[in-house]
């Protein structure tokens, strides 16, 4: 497999922690890799009657920063920007509830033999911020 295979893999294994952490704190799955011509939302969720839309971030090490600092405005209007594109897909009315949640993995590996990886989850991490 080769470095970019490896990530996506490592990626998409990332996703489906979150989402099975996140159930199991009682929010209820409804997609997953929604795509828009805006971007990407990694997991959409219900908690009671709000929408969730949860980014998921990893890192195997923090050479390179944190999880959390890889969340910039421009990434936070560009996952606001696709939930609002969800909203309308599926014909959401403007004040449905919504949230924008952060789920943050650090030293993540999946195949490793001791997982250390430690889970964060940020709840209303950002508002949607379209300017």
């Amino acid at each position: 497999m080769n470095l970019r295979a490896h990530h996506l893999k490592l990626g998409a294994d990332a996703e489906s922690d979150a989402a099975r952490y996140l159930i199991k704190q009682g929010l209820k799955l409804k997609t997953r890799n929604y795509r828009s011509r805006w971007g990407e939302i990694d997991i959409i969720m219900n908690d009671g009657d709000v929408l969730v839309f949860v980014e998921v971030r990893y890192r195997s090490r923090n050479d390179f920063g944190s999880a959390a600092e890889t969340i910039d405005h421009r990434k936070q209007q560009r996952i606001a920007r696709t939930a609002f594109c969800y909203n309308q897909e599926n014909n959401l009315h403007d004040d449905v509830a919504m949230r924008f949640d952060v789920v943050l993995i650090e030293n993540y590996d999946k195949h490793a033999s001791h997982n250390n990886a430690k889970i964060d989850w940020i709840k209303n991490a950002f508002d949607a911020c379209l300017d």
